[in-house]
């Protein structure tokens, strides 16, 4: 059965899309940390990060990267922290996550809850920032 990475990414659920290639999607965390918490996951599902090929590997890290920046020209923060958890999600994904301390990126914290309209926004922020 498809992770729910791959049902976003093949259209099947809806989702805040800030970034797309050919081998990568990129879209906000409905459950985030703070405003312009993003998820980027490669779009063939793999269960574990470093069960990717080293290209693959090395793709998802740039593309990531880009999308870092375009999370920072977006959001009010000092930082971008990024997190390969990988527990919650059968697919291989990397948390870019805004951040004015330390404590933002906590994940036992109590998530933000916005509104559809606000999610919207951030996304297409973020969009608009992505090169």
């Amino acid at each position: 059965m498809p992770s729910i990475f791959s049902r976003i990414i093949a259209g099947e659920i809806p989702s805040y899309k800030v970034a797309e290639d050919e081998h990568h999607y990129a879209f906000l965390d409905i459950n985030p940390l703070t405003e312009g918490h993003t998820l980027v996951v490669p779009k063939r599902e793999v269960d574990y990060i470093f069960d990717l090929s080293d290209q693959e590997y090395a793709d998802l890290q740039l593309f990531a990267k880009r999308v870092a920046r375009a999370v920072e020209q977006s959001t009010d923060c000092k930082r971008i922290a990024t997190a390969v958890i990988g527990m919650e999600v059968p697919h291989a994904h990397i948390h870019i996550v805004p951040i004015k301390k330390e404590s933002d990126m906590d994940f036992r914290k109590q998530k933000l809850s916005l509104s559809a309209e606000r999610m919207a926004e951030i996304a297409a922020t973020i969009a608009s920032n992505f090169k």
